[in-house]
């Protein structure tokens, strides 16, 4: 196992375009980290340095406490699982596992104890006879997993694994990635789009913002203390309501009725316009509040626009004007995180048992205590929190973009197990 040591790391490429920009990171020993973040955000151009398919522009990069920035990748002995497999067609399943071993010139009998191993710990042991294309995507995939485990190697680097598999095995294979980092203890950086395997599979995450670190931190963390309004509306699903807010005789006046400015929200202090920030699991229906906990919240009546009854619980739009400062914000926001939309509009969950139907009038009620408030230009969370310290926040915004086409996955993983 290994630890892994990014140290002011910078990519520039030769045309001047800044992909990573002075980020650091530690990632401990055995620990299962996440790097996430939109298209172009810098996240896999990032994992490719610490791999050795990248070069680095400015900054260290230390695996075990040793200097790697001139190593090639199979001197570093780390394995990659790539988002295509990088399965070769005409060898069948041991073969491509074995094929990190047969490289080495190990002994036969110990290629075939360390794929019927890896076979065993990802179920694979009744298709090692097969050929990739007679396999599912999520066997493809535990194939090439099961090539990084023979390896034995320090860590694990996964590529947006799943990406290419649908949402019932993406679930699934979710599972089983989470279960055989545990079993094995390897020290696995993995990067990801999607903030659902970044939250359910993570030790720690860290969110990534045109190649500039935004947060990193637990799940919890990131949830209940965003760093900023990029954070907020990337982490959770749907993602946190922003609400126009302006702070005005010891009250932040919403759309939605005045909000008492707390020690919690005393960061608003000389400033006019404000965005509050609640995620939609924290309105209730007011009918079901008891009358002693409303005193602890805010309970305003709204005008449903449309509702979706999912079955275990009800989504209710209601739509709000905001001003021009705060609608700016959300449509930058809206063309990073392509996967949801930012809409000047309340999105609330409901208990399954809501009557609350299309086009009605109804009170709803949510707690001021968890709300957070940003500041509208820099998108910097005002919030204080006493539970725990500032969210870490690296304040920049360089462009950057990850670049989409890179050589055949095959060819680059075999340049790091060979």
């Amino acid at each position: 196992m290994a630890t892994i040591s990014m140290k002011n790391i910078v990519k520039r490429y030769p045309d001047g375009f800044l992909a990573v920009d002075d980020i650091s990171i530690e990632v401990a020993d055995g620990e299962f980290i996440i790097l996430v973040g939109p298209s172009g955000c810098g996240k896999s151009t990032l994992l490719r340095m610490i791999v050795g398919l990248e070069d680095i522009t400015e900054g260290d990069m230390l695996i075990n406490g040793e200097r790697v920035n001139e190593k090639a990748p199979r001197d570093r002995n780390l394995a990659m699982v790539f988002q295509n497999y990088a399965l070769y067609p005409h060898l069948n399943v041991f073969e491509n596992i074995a094929f990190p071993l047969r490289l080495k010139n190990m002994p036969d009998a110990d290629v075939t104890q360390r794929v019927e191993e890896a076979a065993d710990v990802l179920e694979l042991t009744e298709h090692l006879k097969r050929k990739p294309a007679n396999l599912s995507g999520g066997q493809r995939q535990r194939v090439a997993m099961g090539r990084a485990i023979v390896r034995k190697a320090d860590a694990f680097l996964f590529d947006e694994p799943l990406s290419n598999l649908d949402a019932k095995l993406r679930g699934q294979m979710r599972t089983e990635i989470s279960r055989m980092q545990r079993r094995l203890g390897t020290t696995t950086v993995y990067v990801t789009h999607d903030q659902t395997e970044a939250m359910t599979l993570g030790d720690r995450i860290a969110v990534l913002r045109k190649g500039v670190l935004q947060q990193i931190g637990t799940p919890h963390q990131l949830y209940d203390t965003p760093a900023n309004l990029f954070v907020a509306g990337f982490i959770g699903s749907p993602p946190m309501n922003f609400i126009p807010g302006r702070v005005k005789d010891g009250a932040i006046e919403t759309p939605f009725g005045d909000i008492g400015v707390t020690d919690r929200l005393a960061g608003t202090d000389g400033h006019d316009l404000v965005i509050v920030g609640v995620r939609p699991q924290d309105f209730e229906d007011a009918a079901g509040v008891d009358a002693s906990a409303r005193a602890g919240g805010e309970t305003f009546t709204a005008n449903v626009d449309v509702t979706e009854w999912l079955g275990n619980e009800l989504y209710a739009y209601i739509p709000y004007d905001a001003p021009k400062d705060v609608t700016l914000q959300l449509k930058e926001l809206q063309r990073e995180l392509d996967s949801e939309q930012m809409r000047t509009q309340l999105v609330v969950v409901l208990g399954a048992q809501s009557k609350v139907t299309d086009g009605t009038v109804t009170d709803l009620w949510f707690d001021n205590a968890r709300i957070h408030v940003f500041d509208p230009a820099t998108g910097d969370n005002l919030t204080r929190y006493a539970a725990e310290p500032e969210p870490e926040l690296v304040e920049s915004s360089s462009p950057s973009s990850d670049r989409a086409a890179g050589p055949d996955p095959r060819a680059t993983a075999q340049q790091v197990e060979e």
